[in-house]
């Protein structure tokens, strides 16, 4: 528990702050159900605060050779238990990962074969379309480190072109094209009826696909009246995509000829169209095509589409992404080759959101008697307590919304422990499900309880965009604020085995608010002397 001297002197460095507490704050604590999350943790951080390690770098060290083993262990490497020694196993499970992936076996990782297996693990636990059918491969979870290092070098390898649960490659690329430009993922468009339609529509033994984007809700691929229909018509080297406007299709509709097909004319149906999506139009009432028997057109129903709202920005996807650009480039930027500071700081943001869903829920893990869902809930309650600060944002100073956080906390009716044990594991909670509400809340409480290099997270969601207004000059401070922290002392809470990171955010953010990039010296020249 916090010591009364602690607490007294903290709670006089905040009654120096200038601005009130909103009235809510006194609710904190009802919200987190008593603390529920927090108060467990307590124990356990206690503990751990009885640990001491008398070589830093040592500890630093160990904590790389655990993400190492767990990484090994993940991709079916068995390394042992993650303990951060890194032993006869664990060098010939690094040894097996060498030789399976084509490096020379030695056992040694270098720095480019630890980055991608450690990026490659984060990003397999990201998840996401191109992870699943990565790992529908011959190889299974192992798959995805052949998919992505064949990705990092524009390559293909034989026995991975397959998509969805076996769909041919050209279907199952549609449908992640379709789902980029929708709400729903992918994985819940195929679960969607009328979606998808099968059948040998060019009678040559194997299977045609038929997709309706008019199911998807989404007006960029429909128009007043007709939506995109996408044909796929089977051929000996793969599937041929037509692309038709109609509505209310099925196989019967068409009539198709080894990778020819055309749409009869049936009802409203129109003929074939170019393989472009139909533009954006106003949601208009429109009629939709209930299907009869032996291809005949039921009646014409009355269809009214609502406007759809447009897909809140996810910051999962935006990571895999920049990992995938981070491995085609050959790791993350450094200062010296640093030439795009919006990249370097995508890369820097989303490591910060791996360290944070790895520190979260190792915690929530330890939480007894509530289970995923229940935790989930219980940070779902910082979304409206906390979005006043969040709205405050874009319109609020860095270190005044900070005093307004902290008396926030004084407020709550919790202990610091509580409230930062809380807030860690609803950060995880929050980055896991791609709620920035909850996930930015949790960064300024953090910051409110005196963690203040969390404070590099607001700048990236300000910077980035990501639950908050995009703004380089407004995320400036709240960087310049960990920057101040981590340069007097203060231990790092992310990536704490590369200090030069810090250099990287120094330098990206100042050039996106027109400070230029970094340029290397100019090279010395010597004197030249004209003899007589």
């Amino acid at each position: 528990m916090i010591s009364k001297t602690l607490k007294t002197t903290l709670a006089a460095a905040l009654v120096l702050t200038s601005m009130t507490a909103p009235v809510f704050a006194d609710n904190l604590g009802a919200a987190i159900v008593g603390g529920l999350i927090g108060g467990v943790i307590v124990n356990e951080a206690n503990k751990n605060k009885r640990r001491t390690y008398t070589n830093n770098a040592n500890s630093v060290t160990r904590q790389q050779n655990r993400e190492v083993q767990t990484s090994l262990n993940y991709f079916g490497f068995p390394a042992g238990t993650a303990d951060g020694v890194m032993g006869s196993r664990s060098r010939q499970a690094v040894a097996n990962y060498q030789a399976f992936m084509g490096y020379p076996a030695t056992g040694q990782l270098t720095q480019y074969e630890r980055d991608f297996l450690v990026s490659s693990y984060n990003r397999a636990q990201i998840g996401g379309p191109q992870v699943i059918k990565a790992m529908q491969g011959p190889q299974g979870v192992r798959g995805v480190l052949i998919v992505w290092r064949d990705e990092a070098q524009g390559t293909r390898t034989a026995g991975y072109s397959t998509g969805y649960g076996g769909l041919p490659i050209e279907v199952s690329n549609a449908i992640d094209e379709i789902a980029s430009s929708t709400e729903p993922s992918a994985e819940q468009l195929m679960q969607r009826s009328g979606f998808m339609q099968l059948a040998d529509m060019n009678n040559d033994g194997k299977n045609d696909y038929i997709l309706d984007t008019s199911v998807s809700g989404s007006s960029f691929w429909c128009g007043a009246s007709h939506c995109t229909v996408m044909v796929f018509a089977s051929a000996p080297e793969g599937y041929r995509r037509i692309d038709f406007q109609a509505r209310g299709v099925t196989p019967a509709s068409f009539s198709c000829h080894l990778t020819t097909c055309s749409l009869r004319e049936q009802g409203t149906m129109t003929a074939a169209a170019p393989a472009q999506p139909a533009p954006m139009q106003p949601a208009a009432p429109s009629t939709v095509m209930a299907s009869g028997q032996s291809g005949g057109m039921a009646t014409i129903k009355p269809f009214n589409m609502a406007p759809s709202e447009p897909p809140q920005a996810s910051l999962a996807s935006h990571c895999s992404k920049v990992s995938l650009l981070t491995n085609s480039n050959g790791g993350f930027m450094t200062v010296s080759n640093l030439r795009d500071p919006d990249l370097a700081l995508s890369e820097q943001f989303c490591l910060t959101r791996t360290y944070a869903i790895g520190t979260g829920e190792a915690m929530a893990a330890k939480v007894q008697g509530a289970s995923q869902a229940q935790i989930d809930t219980q940070c779902d309650a910082f979304g409206p307590a906390l979005q006043p600060y969040v709205d405050s944002l874009g319109s609020s100073d860095a270190m005044s919304l900070k005093g307004d956080v902290q008396k926030f906390v004084l407020g709550s009716n919790m202990s610091i422990q509580q409230l930062a044990a809380t807030a860690r594991i609803c950060l995880y909670s929050g980055y896991r499900r791609d709620k920035m509400d909850v996930a930015l809340g949790s960064a300024l409480l953090m910051v409110g309880v005196g963690q203040t290099p969390y404070a590099e997270l607001v700048g990236h969601h300000l910077s980035q965009g990501f639950g908050a207004p995009q703004s380089a000059q407004l995320a400036q401070p709240w960087y310049d604020m960990a920057l101040q922290a981590l340069d007097s002392g203060v231990e790092p809470v992310f990536a704490p085995g590369q200090p030069e990171r810090m250099d990287v955010i120094r330098a990206a953010s100042a050039a996106l608010n027109g400070g230029g990039l970094p340029t290397a010296s100019p090279a010395s020249t010597l004197p030249t002397f004209k003899m007589e």
